[in-house]
């Protein structure tokens, strides 16, 4: 699997997932997917690659206030666009390949062929499902790659021809070209072959959100696009061939899988005005509420209540990564700032991006740090958000991407009907061959 266009930058906005989700339920004469709708047509008009939605499986401070079940969420916004790409965030910890293939399956279906699959492993809820503690991260990932090797073997039974047009013009069933997958491994069992239409896509677009050891290594063997929370160059360079060079010695080839990161940009006309900005939102930091979110970055399981804002953290209470069973990636990111001497008001500042990568100034000043990342090669695919203020959306639109097209980084136009042809992915091959003659 190799890209068939000359790399550019492909882009990606968030569809849902606020808190104005609860604004709109109280309102009869509108639909939560209200604005979503608005957003999925703004982000087709300014031809951004794709859709993207998050899942986060618990209620609270830390929790997912304004989800939706995703699937749900974009088989609805594929009705009202027809070019753009939907993903979904989709958890393989609590949910059976069998069904996975069937819901992917059917979406790029819906879809005419521009489904993608965020494949994450815990979602954060995880006692809404039982037992009691989430399983180990080995175990988490070890069902995670028996899941795509179902999956996948599920989308591939199919074969080219197994479908075609009979002399009544209706459908004609060829049976020796669809085959049982006879999957037996340590998690499931599955016959197969797949019960729905073979795909328009063949798979949907596999993208996996992850960057502890395990999630590399899943990444490495299977990903097409990896989501990941980069917040330095430098720490890009490191994830990056990392990962690249244990897809090398899987046989995968050059250039996958592609790098993904969100962009948490502040705009201004000026560089002043972003300055200003940046300074307003921190002086607006509930730094007490700050302690919890550092801790959350930690893993969840250190005290912060006694440590003086301005004070370093000391070793002590710094978590051994290993030990952490969710989200090893981002402590191993707050655990570095700690151990760089970054004081407790600090950590917090950096706790509002979530270890992601932040970014403030002009758009002109936004495209020339997109593009040193771009350049650099690790730098893929990019979320650029708030399309739903005309402000933001002046900014990204006529601003940032406008920026990029001019320095022929990002591309001007979809290059295909697919949400495959329009990111640069070829198929990989098929898990199930052929056994005809």
């Amino acid at each position: 699997m190799s890209a068939k266009q000359p790399r550019t930058l492909k882009t990606v906005t968030g569809a849902g997932g606020t808190s104005e989700t609860y604004d709109l339920a109280i309102d009869p004469t509108r639909s939560t997917l209200d604005t979503a709708v608005r957003v999925a047509k703004l982000a087709e008009a300014a031809r951004i690659d794709a859709l993207f939605t998050a899942d986060l499986l618990s209620f609270g401070a830390q929790g997912a206030i304004g989800s939706q079940e995703p699937l749900i969420f974009v088989s609805a916004l594929s009705q009202v666009t027809s070019r753009i790409g939907l993903i979904a965030t989709v958890s393989t910890t609590f949910n059976h390949p069998f069904n996975l293939a069937r819901l992917f399956g059917t979406l790029d279906h819906v879809s005419n062929g521009r489904a993608a699959w965020n494949l994450v492993t815990s979602s954060v809820g995880e006692e809404n499902f039982g037992p009691d503690e989430l399983p180990s991260p080995q175990e988490r990932y070890a069902r995670a790659a028996e899941t795509l090797d179902v999956v996948n073997a599920l989308w591939d039974s199919w074969e080219p021809g197994a479908l075609t047009v009979g002399t009544d013009g209706k459908a004609l069933l060829h049976r020796d070209r669809v085959h049982p997958i006879h999957h037996s491994g340590r998690f499931f069992t599955v016959a197969g072959p797949l019960n729905i239409p073979p795909l328009p896509q063949r798979r949907p677009v596999q993208i996996q959100a992850g960057q502890s050891e395990a999630g590399i290594a899943l990444g490495a063997r299977y990903a097409e696009i990896v989501f990941t929370s980069l917040p330095t160059v430098d720490i890009a360079l490191d994830f990056t061939r990392k990962i690249r060079r244990q897809a090398a010695q899987f046989g995968r080839p050059g250039g996958l899988p592609l790098i993904f990161s969100s962009f948490h940009a502040t705009y201004g006309a000026t560089e002043e005005e972003a300055q200003r900005l940046v300074r307003e939102r921190r002086e607006s930091i509930d730094f007490e509420r700050g302690r919890a979110q550092v801790a959350d970055m930690l893993g969840g399981g250190v005290d912060l209540s006694d440590i003086p804002l301005d004070a370093t953290l000391p070793e002590s209470l710094l978590p051994d990564v290993a030990s952490v069973n969710r989200r090893r990636g981002r402590v191993d990111i707050f655990a570095g700032y700690a151990r760089q001497g970054y004081t407790l008001r600090e950590l917090v500042i950096a706790a509002q991006d979530t270890g992601h990568w932040a970014v403030a100034g002009t758009p002109e000043q936004l495209a020339d740090a997109v593009e040193e990342r771009f350049r650099a090669g690790v730098l893929d695919v990019i979320s650029l958000n708030g399309l739903a203020d005309p402000r933001q959306h002046d900014f990204v639109v006529n601003g940032l991407l406008h920026e990029l097209r001019k320095r022929k980084i990002v591309a001007a136009d979809y290059t295909g009907t697919t949400l495959r042809e329009n990111l640069g992915l070829e198929l990989p091959a098929r898990e199930v061959a052929p056994v005809h003659a």
